[in-house]
């Protein structure tokens, strides 16, 4: 966007057509000896935009520019552009109508980023049959995830660096081009290497769509939308499952990886014509080495979450090796972001309370939350015979809980300007959610399974974004993209984590609970857990087994599934007390009722209202 009169922050209007006249008054005043009388501090945050050759004072203007402008002069120009868009949006640089075409194009960047994660797994059975490779089937998955979790604090911080704009499209590329190399796969070998790259495409959509969405929307108003965010990543999460399943039932499996393709294609158009931000004045030095040592120490953690216990025992060389590298990773990581002139994950960032506490919650959370999700589908699958399908189907009340929450949640922080109490009732609803699931049994009447849905998610739709948006609210311009990502990073790290432990208590649980189980049943001829703990992987095998084995195998996975939701109970805690300690600052910006005079009051109060 080109700058408008000696306007040089990323938060003025720039000169639209249907801007041009509203902008002259303000343009005038801002050149006035009365408004040049007012002081100007200089900025320590935001991009500033290209100078207009008519600018002369020699002072920086700073980040929200209008409190330099006389307040008539704002006034006069603000109220004919606010009746241009249409709607009191936090930007004049964008209508109304533009900011939800944008959040609209955003809301589908993240569904396609969510939806590639879990919409294979009903296919796994299936691409093993045609594709071969039993042996790597873990990695299909393990691949994504691991890829999607180093590269995202990645993105946010070159975004910081070059712009939002150019690496949006850039990771909407790549997610395009490996979803369609994923869906033409040969062999095993090419799809994990496919999938690595989907991950890293998938990476990038998820934090680079909250951070525009911060580069748009005040943190006030950015509730709302917010909501919107929390709603699509839910319905992507939980709907992956069935709408792999409609697929592998339809046009076949690799339609699973084309699904996405179209739809990311939209919004990239779609944010190509719209999205116009200004671009970075900044030396942009990526710092390497960090992003190494980084990415090397969260890989070792990962792989040793992922494939621990599983491909190697937990005390192992292999573990013992991926644990030393990683603490040796972490280690690097501190010394050599102290030095870094544009450090990966700035230092100043840990110095923020509200990004410390967050972080932790959000880790506590996506631990509860990705481990007590994914054994949702199995329980109603291997527990109660119902196909991939339908399991999707039954899911339906946390996809309702946590949309319809997040939305509702989301417009009521927008109302109030307030954001502690959402989460503290989300994580107190999760917590009672968590525990209502670890009473499910062979016998649990559905009616029941579906409330403790309910409950689950609609703690979810309180919980999801509005942490994010508390870091985002008290975090600097230049630093937004490696903030937002890095909250991000930490939900994943936790949901990472959170799946392997889970399934490390699941299995232990499984071991020692079968036998105890046939000997209750009268079988002298005791397979151990370990015998049968692999026919658990489809309902077929459940199905094939003989009495009294495929009772004890269906209630012995309810024993693992007790434990799994217990465990998630006390993390859930963890996360409650973290966002107590929180000191809540108000969001930044201007609520729904206030006057254009308000908008430019606050943007001046403010750091930056983008």
């Amino acid at each position: 966007m080109s700058a408008s009169g000696s306007h040089t922050s990323v938060t003025d209007p720039t000169s639209r057509s249907t801007d041009r006249q509203a902008t002259a008054p303000a343009t005038r005043a801002a050149t006035s000896p009365a408004a040049r009388a007012v002081p100007s501090p200089r900025p320590t945050t935001g991009p500033e935009r290209e100078p207009s050759p008519s600018t002369s004072s020699p002072a920086p203007v700073p980040a929200a520019a209008p409190s330099a402008i006389s307040p008539a002069a704002v006034s006069s120009a603000a109220r004919p552009a606010a009746a241009a868009a249409g709607a009191t949006t936090s930007n004049p640089a964008f209508s109304h109508k533009q900011i939800l075409e944008i959040v609209w194009a955003l809301l589908l960047c993240l569904f396609v980023s969510s939806l590639s994660g879990t919409v294979v797994g009903t296919a796994l059975p299936t691409i093993v049959g045609d594709l071969g490779g039993q042996d790597q089937l873990a990695w299909v998955a393990s691949a994504t995830l691991l890829t999607t979790t180093v590269s995202t604090p990645l993105w946010g911080k070159i975004s910081d660096l070059y712009g939002r704009k150019p690496l949006m499209q850039a990771a909407i590329a790549v997610f395009v081009v490996t979803s369609a190399l994923a869906g033409l796969s040969q062999t095993m070998g090419e799809m994990i290497a496919a999938r690595a790259g989907q991950g890293v495409g998938a990476g990038g959509l998820m934090a680079l769509s909250q951070a525009i969405m911060a580069d748009i929307v005040s943190p006030r108003e950015r509730g709302r939308y917010s909501g919107y965010l929390g709603a699509s990543f839910g319905v992507a999460t939980v709907a992956g499952p069935l709408i792999g399943g409609f697929l592998v039932d339809g046009p076949g499996w690799r339609w699973c990886f084309y699904v996405g393709i179209p739809i990311a294609v939209v919004a990239s158009v779609v944010l190509q014509k719209t999205l116009d931000l200004p671009r970075e004045r900044r030396e942009t030095r990526i710092d390497w080495l960090g992003a190494t040592v980084i990415t090397g120490s969260v890989t070792s953690l990962l792989l040793l979450a992922s494939l621990g216990g599983k491909e190697f025992d937990w005390v192992s060389g292999w573990s013992l090796l991926l644990a030393a590298l990683a603490v040796a990773g972490l280690v690097a990581a501190v010394l050599v972001e102290r030095r870094a002139a544009e450090p990966i994950l700035p230092p100043g960032l840990f110095r923020n309370p509200t990004f410390n506490l967050t972080g932790a919650a959000g880790f506590f959370t996506g631990f509860a939350m990705f481990g007590a999700m994914i054994y949702l589908p199995q329980y109603l699958q291997v527990v109660r015979g119902q196909s991939p399908t339908a399991s999707g189907l039954l899911t339906f009340p946390l996809v309702v809980g946590m949309l319809s929450v997040s939305v509702l949640s989301g417009r009521a922080i927008t109302k109030w300007g307030r954001w502690k109490v959402f989460p503290l009732v989300g994580l107190a609803l999760v917590g009672i959610g968590t525990a209502l699931l670890a009473t499910l049994r062979v016998d649990t009447p559905m009616v029941a399974v579906c409330g403790y849905m309910l409950v689950f998610g609609a703690g979810l739709g309180f919980t999801m974004q509005v942490l994010i948006l508390a870091v985002q609210n008290t975090s600097e311009r230049r630093d937004l993209g490696i903030a937002t990502s890095a909250s991000t990073f930490f939900r994943s790290m936790g949901g990472a984590v959170g799946v392997a432990v889970f399934g490390a208590v699941l299995s232990s649980r499984l071991t020692s609970a079968i036998p105890e189980l046939l000997a209750e049943h009268g079988v002298r001829a005791r397979p151990t857990g370990d015998s049968l703990t692999p026919h658990l992987g489809t309902p077929a095998e459940i199905a094939r087994l003989s009495e009294p084995l495929r009772s004890v195998v269906r209630e012995g996975f309810t024993l693992g599934l007790d434990r799994i939701y217990l465990l998630a109970v006390p993390l859930v805690v963890l996360a409650f007390l973290a966002v107590l300690a929180v000191r809540e600052v108000p969001l930044r910006g201007r609520g729904p009722d206030a006057g254009p005079d308000a908008a430019h009051q606050g943007a001046a109060r403010g750091r930056h209202q983008a």
